[in-house]
């Protein structure tokens, strides 16, 4: 069963893209977003998360925080934080990303990539 997207961390209402809807180009966003129709070009929303829903088509390079998929997905992903492919979805395509979930029963083909964020270093002062 899909979770709905909470409201983002800025308190912001994710951006929904329903069931029937069709977008042909590229996509940025500053908030969360839902996608649950089909999406064709690029889409960054590379502070945020992305869920793609169970009906939802996805032909595009994605950046994002997070990346949930439970439809289908075509395309390169690059995620911060994590990227995760549920029983229900298929991704086909190479990931770049903090940390990977892939569930039984998911369709992946492509390649990971797992990264982390490099580390801030204590400041360091004379003399001490």
């Amino acid at each position: 069963m899909t979770q709905p997207v909470k409201q983002s961390a800025g308190g912001e209402a994710p951006v929904v893209i329903g069931q029937g809807m069709i977008i042909k180009g590229s996509l940025h966003s500053e908030n969360d977003v839902f996608l649950d129709g089909e999406l064709e070009g690029d889409l960054d929303v590379e502070n945020c998360r992305l869920m793609i829903g169970p009906h939802g088509k996805v032909f595009a390079n994605v950046r994002a925080r997070e990346v949930d998929i439970h439809g289908i997905m075509t395309g390169n992903v690059e995620s911060t934080e994590r990227t995760s492919v549920r029983t229900s979805g298929q991704l086909r395509g190479d990931v770049r990303t903090g940390g990977i979930v892939i569930e039984n029963g998911a369709m992946f083909k492509g390649k990971v990539e797992i990264v982390t964020r490099p580390q801030q270093r204590p400041e360091v002062r004379n003399g001490e």
